[in-house]
């Protein structure tokens, strides 16, 4: 008995090396080594430091921004599913990898029991005992073809999808939080803009109107007036509801509400977000977890190929205890009592209508899929810099001529309005110059919000929100969970 299972043990030893994994190969990246040239972009330097190693408590200056950023690392339910969706993933893998091990059990059981006369062979009515005790393993399965480390090796690389997709998950809820507080900024300004003109537009209507009652005036410049006000009235409807929806959107992302020690805001004209360095396409593939998430998804179906090419294969399960049986429960452990059980079994699949074939065949597409899913990501991840890169160019020029606008707006406001009060131009000359300027201060500050929240999306494409503080950080190593025993 003792060379068999000998034998038995080295052959599971020899063949435990088996596997029908197929061997990875990362696929091409499908996209260009170089970032889009032309005018919409500005020349790209190498970089001393990667966006992804950028701490978002230097890359963003509003120091009420760092708070609520931190408020929402704290609290958000979508950041907290994601990292309790790790600890869940890390107990699925500790479950498959628990069967490359066999399960030892003990186990104790006692019966007494009584025939009647009528049952027993005998005549007489008996009363029977039993005893035992075994330790043993039940129905352990000798991996030699590598099925259950193959599944093993998916549940690992599902999991390291998992922790990708949690910082995934981060770094979009920094972003996300950083476009809420700066859309949220945009309309308290807008909104404070609105209010100061509503107020110039009722002067000029007081003013307009007087100079109607003494005859100066036509109703139709009177009417004119109005017309302005009530629009800026609208207008202050507006952003006073897009200020209250703005916090709301914002108390959603903290998963809590604005704290009330909530520090001053910057203005969005103030310098609010650092240089972002763009980096080559390359660097994407090591360092967005969206990318790497999808590769260790083709990873994980790989290996679940290796487990559908095993499943051809002959399956051996061995089931074997060893102890001790007595009729009496005081002799149980005594000499002579000894009991053992050695059940092997083999399965070979011989005929199953195909079943295996397609399952193979399901597993080779599901490979196929996830070579489309990666490529489709660092395709997705190679037009969001490139947007981004060309919106920093172009943003910036399109700012300064903004600005340059509101000024001659502002220098033709002031004329109209002396020229105006000296009776040499018509009030509707006033007001047009009063329109004018409202209507390019207001898209000014749009322009503004728009080149800001460009920057924080060309930051988050780049792989950054990860890190609170900016340091040289080594790559992520990839860890299996450990195995508890409890």
């Amino acid at each position: 008995m003792s060379k068999s299972l000998l034998s038995i043990a080295v052959a599971a030893f020899v063949l435990s090396g088996c596997s029908l994994i197929p061997d990875y190969q990362q696929p091409e990246a499908p996209v260009a080594g170089q970032y889009p040239q032309g005018p919409a972009y500005s020349p790209t330097q190498a970089p001393a430091q990667a966006a992804a190693e950028q701490g978002w408590q230097q890359f963003f200056h509003d120091p009420a921004l760092q708070q609520l950023i931190q408020v929402a690392l704290e609290n958000n339910r979508d950041l907290r599913v994601a990292a309790l969706n790790i600890d869940a993933y890390a107990a699925q893998y500790r479950i498959q990898r628990a069967d490359l091990f066999p399960a030892v059990s003990a186990n104790g059981s006692g019966s007494r029991q009584r025939l009647p006369a009528r049952a027993s062979q005998t005549g007489e009515s008996s009363i029977s005992s039993s005893y035992s005790a075994t330790v043993g393993v039940s129905a352990y399965e000798l991996d030699l073809f590598g099925r259950v480390r193959s599944l093993s090796e998916q549940a690992l690389q599902q999991y390291f999808a998992t922790e990708e997709a949690r910082r995934s998950t981060q770094i979009s809820l920094v972003a996300n939080v950083a476009n809420a507080y700066l859309t949220w900024q945009a309309d308290k300004e807008l909104l404070k803009l609105t209010q100061d003109t509503l107020g110039a537009f009722e002067e000029s209507y007081k003013l307009t109107s007087r100079s109607n009652e003494v005859g100066v005036a036509s109703a139709l410049d009177l009417a004119q007036s109005r017309t302005s006000v009530e629009n800026a009235r609208a207008q202050l409807a507006r952003y006073t509801r897009q200020v209250a929806q703005d916090e709301n959107s914002l108390t959603l992302l903290l998963g809590t509400g604005i704290p009330a020690n909530l520090q001053a805001a910057k203005p969005l004209s103030d310098d609010l977000l650092s240089d972002v360095p763009a980096g080559l396409p390359s660097d994407l593939l090591q360092r967005r977890p969206d990318i790497l998430q999808a590769e260790h998804n083709l990873k994980a179906a790989n290996a679940n190929i290796g487990a559908a090419r095993a499943a051809f294969f002959p399956s051996i399960s061995l089931t074997a205890n060893a102890g001790t049986l007595s009729p009496d429960l005081s002799g149980l452990f005594k000499g002579g009592s000894g009991t053992w059980l050695f059940q092997p079994q083999i399965n070979l699949p011989i005929f199953n209508a195909g079943s295996l074939r397609a399952s193979l065949d399901y597993a080779k597409i599901q490979k196929d899929i996830g070579v489309a899913n990666y490529e489709k990501s660092i395709q997705t991840a190679f037009q969001e810099v490139a947007d981004g890169l060309a919106a920093r160019q172009t943003y910036t020029e399109q700012l300064q001529a903004q600005r340059d606008f509101v000024q001659a707006n502002q220098d033709y406001y002031r004329l109209a309005e002396r020229r105006y009060r000296i009776g040499v131009d018509s009030n509707l000359t006033f007001l047009d110059a009063q329109r004018q300027l409202f209507s390019a201060q207001q898209a000014l500050i749009t322009d503004r919000l728009a080149q800001l929240t460009s920057a924080v999306n060309l930051y988050k494409a780049l792989g950054g929100g990860w890190n609170a503080q900016t340091a040289q950080n080594e790559p992520v190593k990839e860890e299996a969970p450990k195995m508890k025993l409890f």
